[in-house]
């Protein structure tokens, strides 16, 4: 083969490996997670595993319902997250963990990829949906996030729900805290990702922190780029797992970044964060991502992740342990 037929081989190849790996637009996709971790599924009754099935197959259902009625992605993310923050099975809003001196600390953001808008909260305890305070700060405010007891008056003073701190106890999660204070604390997060029938993207995401910590510790989840993060250009990311890892490598704008400047996929891009940076330093967890094409990528280091997804193609699914 001479040198110039060379020349053109190699050029057709590096062609034919820039072009879009994810031509195919589906109208509509959606992905939702309840947290993850190093779960051992005999640990769980079938009692369990049915009921956590069904919180995620019940938000999934919202959200899919939504957006074939055409609902545009911020709002569905929102809707979504607001039904997981009511179930007190997940981490979020009413199933929030204890702190070490038993309150609720709760974190929540949104994020909407049309014009890189973004919202967040941190360490509410009087906020009954959190992830509505976000949207609050997003769409009313000139910040991107707010804490404490400065989120909460501004709540109140926009209408959002409140509620008594009380509102926030269940008895299993007092049980944790009692356990925990003996041993090592527990993570976990709510969150949702949307492509709507517009082509627009959308990432919420919502938490009740770690439990048994200390000192106003915040997690990924309100830091935008880390746990939250949605562009139009790449993709929506909701991430759950071992914060302060999560925060390190700025997971959620990475997997962004990784489509956006080098043209991997979805699926590369979260398996090569995931899997790679964050395996390598022992943050353990997962993100659920969609990108512009509508593909859906639920990737994770750990043993489990409560997890649904669905898309206009029919490809629909719930699910609970790695499979």
């Amino acid at each position: 083969m001479n040198y110039t037929l060379k020349l053109l081989l190699l050029f057709l190849i590096v062609l034919s490996g820039c072009q879009t790996k994810e031509p195919v637009k589906k109208e509509w996709a959606i992905a939702l997670h309840g947290g993850a971790g190093n779960m051992d599924k005999s640990q769980f009754s079938e009692e369990d595993i049915r009921l956590y099935e069904a919180g995620l197959q019940q938000a999934l259902d919202l959200g899919k319902n939504a957006l074939k009625d055409g609902k545009a992605a911020v709002d569905v993310v929102e809707l979504v997250v607001q039904n997981l923050e009511d179930n007190p099975l997940f981490n979020a809003g009413k199933g929030s963990v204890f702190t070490n001196d038993g309150r609720n600390e709760l974190d929540a953001a949104i994020m909407d990829g049309r014009n890189l808008n973004a919202g967040a909260v941190a360490g509410v305890g009087d906020i009954k949906n959190p992830v509505s305070a976000a949207r609050l700060v997003m769409e009313k405010s000139p910040h991107v996030l707010l804490i404490g007891k400065g989120a909460s008056v501004y709540a109140l003073q926009n209408n959002i729900e409140m509620v008594d701190s009380s509102y926030f106890y269940t008895e299993k999660r007092w049980q944790t805290l009692q356990r925990a204070l003996q041993n090592a604390g527990k993570n976990g997060t709510v969150g949702c990702v949307a492509l709507d029938s517009e082509g627009n993207l959308a990432a919420a995401t919502s938490t009740g922190g770690m439990n048994n910590k200390r000192y106003g510790r915040v997690g990924d989840v309100p830091i935008i780029g880390a746990g939250t993060y949605a562009n139009n250009n790449t993709c929506a990311v909701s991430a759950t797992g071992h914060g302060e890892f999560f925060i390190r490598y700025t997971v959620a704008h990475d997997i962004s970044a990784l489509i956006e400047y080098k043209g991997y996929t979805i699926a590369e891009a979260a398996t090569a964060v995931v899997n790679g940076k964050l395996s390598n330093e022992a943050g353990n967890g997962g993100v659920i991502g969609v990108n512009k094409y509508g593909n859906v990528t639920l990737a994770m280091n750990s043993t489990g992740m409560f997890r649904a997804w669905a898309d206009a193609n029919g490809d629909e699914g719930v699910a609970i342990f790695k499979e």
